[in-house]
């Protein structure tokens, strides 16, 4: 009955997407030949409008039929308003829709940083491109360094995010990780965490620099899954179990808006420390939820 289930749950969310492809597809093509940023906004509004229903629409059946059970913590405070940036740990693809069914309209318009190979999948690979989300390599340390070209290209792509993120209010979420947990590459990493991998600063450190003035605060959340190995299959066959969300509000230190990470050593260091701090705490707080 699972199976049976999640071949419902797939085929659901393939006609979702199939029904707001076709608007999506529309605006992408008008959104190509709209001259000038004025103009062009307005189409991205549309956008993000129907992106905004192709995730209503979502979480309307999955409430419905999955039922999941979900425990969902939130701080006080939020707005539709504000800039926010939302960290996150990250075990699965429900992660994504874990984060839609806590901040969907509560919060602006999702904005990810996501991998290049991802615009290759149909119709969502589309809708990240239009929707001008920063599509990122996702290099490591020994590729920046025999490649520097490529990394600064990762940070052309934020910056102009950000730069285009001070026309409307935006939500910008990042999995600081940069990849899904696995015991695999928690042992490879040496991590000094028991439920996480090393976070990434260098991204959402941009993001603070260029639009940490505008932010109304940085939501900080924490996934636990009852399921030691979940997946989005398993959620597709509601066979998942208990999932705690946890939010919380900080605000953005005053230090944050006053250092450039990339071309200042000291300012890099305390950054660093403080989301290892940051992460720390995200680990005390998975074993007091376990």
């Amino acid at each position: 009955m699972s199976t049976l289930r999640g071949l419902v749950s797939l085929l659901l969310l393939s006609l979702t997407t199939l029904a707001w492809g076709i608007p999506l597809i529309l605006l992408t093509l008008v959104k190509l030949v709209t001259p000038g940023r004025q103009w062009r906004r307005r189409v991205l509004m549309a956008l993000n409008a129907v992106a905004l229903n192709w995730v209503g629409s979502n979480l309307w059946w999955m409430r419905r039929w999955l039922r999941p059970p979900l425990e969902i913590r939130l701080p006080d405070g939020l707005s539709r308003d504000q800039w926010w940036l939302v960290l996150s740990n990250h075990r699965s693809w429900t992660d994504i829709f874990l984060l839609f069914f806590a901040f969907h309209r509560r919060i602006p318009m999702p904005h990810f940083f996501v991998k290049r190979q991802l615009i290759w999948i149909p119709i969502v690979g589309l809708a990240f491109w239009a929707m001008e989300f920063p599509m990122l390599r996702r290099l490591t340390r020994e590729q920046r360094e025999r490649h520097p070209q490529l990394a600064r290209r990762d940070q052309e792509a934020t910056e102009r995010m950000c730069r285009h993120a001070r026309e409307r209010p935006i939500a910008i979420y990042n999995f600081v990780e940069g990849t899904r947990f696995t015991p695999a590459k928690h042992a490879a990493q040496g991590a000094p965490y028991r439920h996480l991998l090393r976070p990434r600063a260098g991204g959402i450190a941009q993001v603070l620099g260029l639009l940490g003035d505008r932010l109304g605060g940085i939501l900080d959340v924490t996934l636990h899954y009852e399921n030691p190995a979940p997946s989005f299959w398993g959620f597709l066959c509601g066979r998942e179990g208990r999932v705690v969300l946890e939010a919380q509000r900080l605000e953005v230190p005053a230090w944050m808006l006053e250092g450039g990470y990339h071309d200042d050593t000291d300012y890099k260091e305390r950054f660093q420390s403080w989301l290892n701090a940051l992460w720390q705490d995200k680990d005390r707080r998975l074993d007091a939820l376990r």
